[in-house]
């Protein structure tokens, strides 16, 4: 070897001495922290193999929130024992071979990373038996490595189980959330891949309980299975197929929006995306029919040619990159429009004949050539038929603008009134006009005033106040509810008949933890000897009728509740049970109820903030005012 090339090799290692090579089960734990961020993480790769696999009936298991156990049986086709260890090797696969094939995916998983992920943060146990095999082969791994292999028999399918999650990386373990927040991920998880394949048989079990049973059927059918059955007769189907994209699904009713984003799926070749570009299509179809602030429900299926999309763009694939986003925005908003149009869901003009307009004397009588000729001299007639005379004003008949500057001279209504000393101007009191300095008088004789169905004016001894009417019950109520809440009787109305609650497993399960919460405002739940969870009571200042959907609503601000402090349960609920039980802006207030808010406003611990911290009244005093007077 010549002296030069050796001298460069020994100086390339000397220099590269600090950089190596990170073993196997160190890079698959790296790699895992982008797929398996938590149990639903493993249950969503588990469960899209299992279709991939070509299952009809899938079962999954759960203990302890995922965290102990995530078990997936299927019939699918099964594997051979060497593909059995060949399949928790990374970037392993059987759906890519070229890299044609990245644009031609119709599978789930392609990249070969989830077992190989899973495999790497938890251990793992696989049984899989094909339909060729009379025995089955079952694996043992750890840290990525095959610790046990036999053979064991059971039906044609695959059951692997993941235990143990993060039992090596205890830092990650502990920054998992509670069991019932877990679980939470978990459902949604499942209920988006059971949506995608109505055909399949799915089933739920968490610690022994049995959350979902789906059977197989078609769409219409595992929307209302998983969503409730209270969708049933509030689903619009959609349903339009082009030369470019096939779209179909369900759209709910105008009245199923929430103010909060709930029931919201859009799925892509049988494949669950998040999309806010789709979400405004849809959103914007609904625009004439639904509030700004309220969200509409759909489920929408979109199959298009995969080489039109590219869904490598994200390392849990649920965001996709279409090739041409404007015409699939034009497709969704145009299919939902189509779908409202054709249920006669959107307003519409009603252009059939009144019979009462035939009896009019303007129909009855004939047009005589007076009446033509006073018709053409009109304005109106000269503005659609003479130029420039579309925004032409005539001279009224008696008008004199010479003597304009009398308007002026004339003595205004109020002045009139000012000068008879008989003023009921509410306002004359409130802004001190009368010059009154009697506090307690001006109090008992001034009237509030309400300023655009929002605002308060109510007169103190030395100014008045604006009170913003929303915020300014919300702390009353906050405070009421938040006395009642932490150990004060609740006063609560047993309901005659039990009310059964229809709600999706993810909002049962939210509200079956919450229950002494609920309690504690007022809210009853049990369950029955059926196992169904049932409303018992509710608050005492509900109407009726509004049970239910008090609860419902009371859940949904819940889930959503956003605030850069943490709060407790209760705090929370609180917190939602005052701002849905508060008047609103653009309500109607007579004089008394301004005055009884106002009065439980300054009875608060404190009445000049809202729970968010919102200001609830600005005060204006008599020496400020003066001030803008330059007085």
């Amino acid at each position: 070897m010549p002296l030069a090339v050796l001298v460069q090799e020994l100086y390339f290692c000397a220099v590269s001495q600090t950089i190596h090579v990170l073993p196997d089960h160190i890079a698959n734990q790296i790699a895992a922290g982008e797929v398996i961020q938590r149990p639903a993480s493993a249950v969503k790769e588990l469960l899209e193999n299992a279709i991939d696999a070509g299952a009809t009936r899938i079962k999954l298991t759960i203990e302890d929130a995922g965290k102990a156990l995530v078990q997936v049986s299927d019939n699918g086709k099964g594997m051979g024992a060497k593909d059995a260890a060949l399949a928790f090797a990374r970037h392993a696969t059987s759906k890519i071979s070229s890299i044609e094939d990245l644009f031609q995916i119709r599978t789930m998983g392609f990249r070969g990373e989830a077992l190989a992920s899973i495999a790497a943060v938890a251990q793992v146990n696989i049984k899989t038996r094909r339909a060729d095999d009379a025995v089955g082969t079952e694996l043992d791994l750890e840290n990525s490595q095959v610790v046990r292999q036999d053979i064991c028999a059971l039906p044609i399918g695959t059951v692997i189980s993941m235990k143990n999650l993060f039992f090596n990386v205890p830092a990650r373990r502990n920054f998992l959330k509670s069991n019932a927040a877990e679980m939470r991920h978990i459902t949604e998880e499942f209920i988006r891949v059971a949506m995608a394949y109505p055909h399949v048989f799915f089933s739920l079990q968490s610690n022994g309980q049995e959350v979902y049973h789906l059977e197989a059927g078609n769409q219409k059918q595992r929307v209302v299975q998983v969503l409730g059955n209270s969708y049933a007769a509030k689903l619009v189907p959609v349903q339009e197929n082009t030369d470019y994209c096939l779209i179909e699904g369900f759209i709910g009713k105008p009245d199923t929006a929430r103010k909060s984003r709930g029931d919201q799926y859009f799925f892509v070749n049988n494949r669950f995306i998040r999309s806010a570009y789709l979400h405004h299509a849809v959103q914007a179809a609904f625009s004439n029919l639904i509030g700004p602030e309220h969200f509409p429900s759909y489920v929408l299926y979109i199959s298009l040619d995969p080489e039109h999309i590219d869904i490598n763009v994200h390392p849990t694939k649920q965001e996709i990159k279409f090739e041409d986003e404007r015409i699939m925005y034009a497709f969704v908003n145009a299919a939902v429009k189509h779908a409202l149009a054709q249920f006669s869901l959107t307003p519409s003009l009603d252009f059939t004949l009144n019979p009462a307009i035939q009896e009019l004397p303007a129909v009855q009588q004939p047009f005589a050539d007076s009446a033509i000729a006073a018709a053409r001299n009109s304005d109106l007639y000269k503005g659609f038929t003479q130029q420039h005379q579309a925004h032409a004003i005539g001279k009224t008949e008696g008008a004199n603008l010479k003597n304009w500057q009398s308007f002026f001279d004339q003595p205004s209504p109020s002045d009139q009134v000012m000068e008879a000393g008989n003023s009921k101007d509410p306002l004359d009191d409130l802004l001190g006009l009368g010059r009154k300095k009697n506090a307690a008088a001006l109090l008992t004789t001034s009237t509030p005033l309400q300023i655009a169905k929002t605002y308060l004016l109510v007169a103190t001894g030395d100014g008045f106040v604006v009170i913003h009417q929303q915020l300014a019950h919300e702390r009353v109520l906050y405070e009421q509810f938040g006395h009642a809440a932490h150990g004060q009787s609740t006063a609560a109305q047993a309901l005659l008949y039990p009310k059964p609650i229809e709600w999706s497993a993810p909002d049962l399960a939210l509200a079956a933890e919450l229950v002494p919460e609920l309690k504690a405002l007022g809210y009853l739940m049990e369950k029955n000897k059926e196992g169904v969870w049932c409303l018992m009571a509710v608050p005492a200042d509900l109407g009726d009728g509004d049970e239910l959907s008090s609860l419902e609503l009371l859940l949904e601000q819940y889930k959503h509740f956003t605030a850069d402090a943490s709060f407790s349960k209760r705090e929370k609920l609180v917190r939602c049970r005052a701002r849905q039980r508060a008047i609103k802006a653009g309500q109607a207030l007579d004089s008394s109820e301004i005055m009884a808010l106002a009065e439980a406003l300054w009875a608060c611990q404190t009445p000049n903030l809202s729970p968010n911290g919102q200001p609830t009244f600005m005060q204006f005093s008599e020496s400020y005012l003066d001030g803008l007077f330059g007085r």
